[in-house]
């Protein structure tokens, strides 16, 4: 048996499997709790671009000083970022408020799953 050949054919399944792995490239858009409309338009248009790519979006409420004692401003963000972009995306994880930020990862319709479609629609 050669272990020469043996050993370049192994290699050569590897980076041939590598060739055909997909990797999933997640952008993160960033909002905070008193953002105006006109830059709330920019960066939701922003992560609807990064969506029709094939990427996962994840919003990102960052909270500062006093509006920690809010964060039901933060949710409103988040309710409305969703609203924008359901016709495109889908909420694949929501959490609340973890330290200063709230964070929602959006991924493409595309690559929704079949019973993943019906929750987020519910």
């Amino acid at each position: 048996m050669d272990w020469g050949k043996v050993k370049f054919e192994r290699d050569k399944k590897a980076k041939e499997s590598k060739k055909k792995a997909t990797t999933i490239e997640v952008k993160e858009v960033k909002y905070r709790p008193t953002i105006d409309d006109h830059d709330f338009d920019i960066k939701t248009k922003r992560a609807e671009r990064f969506l029709k790519e094939g990427k996962k979006v994840k919003v990102t409420i960052f909270f500062r000083y006093r509006q920690l004692r809010r964060p039901e401003l933060g949710v409103q963000i988040l309710d409305k970022v969703t609203q924008e972009l359901s016709h495109i995306a889908i909420v694949e994880s929501r959490s609340g408020l973890e330290g200063r930020q709230m964070v929602m990862i959006l991924a493409p319709q595309s690559m929704a799953k079949p019973g993943q479609e019906r929750a987020a629609a519910s």
